[in-house]
């Protein structure tokens, strides 16, 4: 038997497809999928801890249940997920709902204009001597290799983070996951799948950093999603931003009481 919860992710789920012949009469040309000049605060960072010996291209989407097909679970669609980064500016909002529109009213349209900005940007990287590295799943989750996109350009360095277990240790040698975190109840089973393998694991902390947590080392997260990336058997300790503070699903570690030492 589905949960209420279940049941209102599948008719917000029906709602999206339902609309997709409106977007498909309504939608607009977007000029550009990928940024590449570093506006994410995460991204930049990245950049300047690898001595700007790498280019990031980045993409961001308004997630939704077809895009971030596990964000309901894990609770993190309303405190994290939506009015991520600068996502609470209308202008960039717009931004990203106008891609998503794209993605879901012509698929193969947005697949063959990504390829096109991935080949560009590897001639760009080229002629400045640095390393393209792409970012694809900003604040979504779309398994990209189901598209070919990763297999189709192995001099790319992809990564990502991800709520779907299922695609740890099953996408391409470059592309590089990390797996976003839950305590949640309804979550748990994606949890457990993921502590199997050895990709690290993204927690969101309010309070200080633990050392430890479910087992594993924590470092500390929000320095450089690629030296993330590389750390193995880790946690990935990021701090609570913006609404995320004041989250209590689950989705968001507050390090008060006891609570650690039970999750050590």
């Amino acid at each position: 038997m589905l949960t209420r919860t279940a049941i209102e992710w599948r008719v917000l789920n029906d709602q999206i497809i339902n609309d997709m012949e409106h977007v498909k009469m309504t939608i607009k040309p977007v000029k550009k999928l990928l940024k590449i000049s570093g506006e994410n605060t995460k991204i930049a960072k990245t950049i300047s801890k690898a001595g700007g010996a790498v280019r990031i291209a980045s993409l961001s989407m308004m997630p939704d249940a077809i895009l971030c097909p596990g964000s309901k679970a894990a609770a993190c669609f309303d405190p994290c997920l939506k009015s991520s980064g600068r996502g609470a500016m209308s202008n960039v909002a717009a931004g990203r709902q106008a891609r998503t529109d794209y993605w879901h009213a012509d698929q193969a349209g947005f697949l063959d204009q990504l390829r096109r900005e991935l080949r560009a940007f590897i001639k760009t990287c080229k002629r400045q001597g640095v390393k393209p590295v792409a970012r694809l799943n900003t604040i979504s989750d779309i398994a990209w290799e189901s598209h070919g996109i990763p297999q189709e350009f192995p001099e790319i360095l992809f990564y990502d983070y991800t709520k779907r277990a299922a695609r740890l240790g099953n996408v391409p040698d470059n592309y590089l996951l990390m797996f976003s975190y839950s305590g949640r109840e309804q979550y748990a089973r994606q949890v457990e799948r993921a502590e199997q393998s050895d990709a690290p694991m993204a927690v969101v902390f309010n309070g200080p950093m633990p050392e430890y947590f479910a087992g594993r080392p924590v470092i500390d997260g929000d320095e450089s999603d690629l030296v993330n990336a590389n750390a193995g058997r880790v946690v990935i300790g990021l701090k609570a931003k913006g609404k995320a503070g004041n989250d209590r699903s689950g989705f968001v570690i507050h390090t008060d009481g006891d609570l650690i030492a039970m999750e050590v």
